[in-house]
């Protein structure tokens, strides 16, 4: 080989970029001193684009393909540099791949709580988030306001921008929107498009990005949940089935209405709060008192010594004995002596029936307690109405003549 043609071999050189990562947006050929020999080789693959950066200007543009680099290839380069009839040296230019593939699985999220008008509770504080789909559309727009100087820039350094992006644009979508904090969650799929219209809005022109993608997941405070779970608990009731509620959840479903209610209330006070949530858990306590049968399967609940019950059936007498009852293994009660007479007499309660009650050691036959023994007892037989004469004595016999 001679000289010359060492010296051709060595001018030869080879531009591409092998990226396996998928989260790279951009990334800068490194050259010593950005020279680029004449004749070299340009491999820009499927997903990509090669740019050709002159003193901060874009020359040219090269989509996929195989290229020699020449002054043919390199029109707006040869006249940038003066070259008139071609060029056989070394040239200065910066060479920049873009990644042109879909960029998924950005997440995003509203860093503060947007408010929303909300017809039955008045002012809500929503919470949105999920993930986006991004992709570079103009790159002489991504290149002057995103590149810069960098050598590679990666999903990353984008997500915090798309974060306030989406952010400001999911707040503008919830109050063109009108709707409430119950329907925003319950059409947060079809709203998911609407709110990426918003985003590509404030990232085309300013970015050069495009959105092709977005889900969006709207999450309420959890006193809205707790109202609607509320909601469901006063259907249940008015159905007449509230032998069939969680009476636990009832409760709470109650102090939470209280805690609305006095939200609502902006003249209401700490004391007058305080005594709603009472009030919301004591009538869900004489729910559980009226429904005292012996018909019925509850489990013992302790008695409380003193309760207001306003317009209600009244809590029994203090001292009066109660007895919980054997409903075939499981127990049920407590009852008064009255309802115990009651089944007794209708036969639901017998002699051998298992009873309990405040002081007992165990469960006893119910014959075999002192209080209910006087229950058992058979009354004495009546006297007949008409009782019978005792029979006359024969008279005495008269004396033979």
């Amino acid at each position: 080989m001679g000289l010359m043609d060492k010296l051709k071999g060595e001018l030869v050189d080879i531009i591409e970029w092998i990226d396996d990562s998928r989260s790279t947006l951009a990334w800068r050929f490194p050259r010593y001193q950005n020279e680029i020999k004449n004749g070299a080789e340009l491999i820009v693959r499927e997903g990509q684009e090669a740019v050709f950066v002159y003193r901060g200007a874009i020359a040219d543009k090269f989509l996929p393909g195989h290229y020699e680099l020449k002054s043919e290839n390199l029109p707006v380069l040869s006249t940038l540099q003066g070259w008139k009839h071609g060029f056989d040296s070394p040239f200065r230019s910066e060479v920049y791949f873009i990644n042109t593939r879909p960029v998924t699985d950005i997440r995003w999220g509203t860093p503060q709580p947007v408010t929303v008008r909300d017809p039955d509770f008045k002012m809500v504080q929503v919470r949105a988030n999920g993930l986006c789909v991004v992709k570079i559309v103009d790159i002489e727009i991504f290149l002057k306001e995103v590149i810069g100087t960098d050598s590679a820039v990666e999903a990353d350094e984008i997500t915090e921008l798309l974060r306030r992006v989406i952010s400001m644009a999911f707040s503008d979508m919830v109050m063109e929107s009108g709707l409430g904090a119950i329907d925003l969650q319950g059409q947060q799929v079809s709203l998911s498009g609407r709110l990426a219209e918003f985003v590509q809005q404030r990232v085309d022109d300013e970015f050069g990005l495009a959105i092709p993608e977005m889900t969006m997941n709207i999450s309420l405070p959890d006193e809205i949940t707790q109202a609607m779970t509320r909601g469901v608990a006063k259907g249940v009731e008015a159905s007449g089935f509230v032998e069939n509620v969680d009476l636990n959840k009832y409760q709470q479903a109650q102090a939470a209405d209280a805690m609305l209610a006095a939200a609502e209330n902006e003249g209401s006070s700490v004391m007058g709060d305080m005594m709603q949530m009472g009030m919301g858990v004591t009538m869900a306590g004489q729910m559980a008192n009226q429904m005292g049968g012996i018909g019925q399967q509850t489990s013992p609940a302790p008695q409380p010594a003193a309760t207001v019950n306003p317009g209600g059936t009244p809590p029994p007498l203090p001292g009066q004995q109660m007895f919980h009852v054997d409903h075939g293994g499981t127990p049920g009660g407590p009852y008064n002596m009255t309802q115990m007479q009651q089944g007794i007499q209708s036969g639901q309660v017998t002699g051998q029936t298992l009873v309990w009650a405040q002081g007992m050691a165990a469960w006893a036959p119910a014959q075999t307690v002192p209080e209910l023994q006087a229950l058992f007892a058979a009354p004495p037989p009546m006297p007949p109405t008409n009782p019978t004469p005792p029979p006359v004595p024969p008279p005495p016999a008269s004396p033979t003549a």
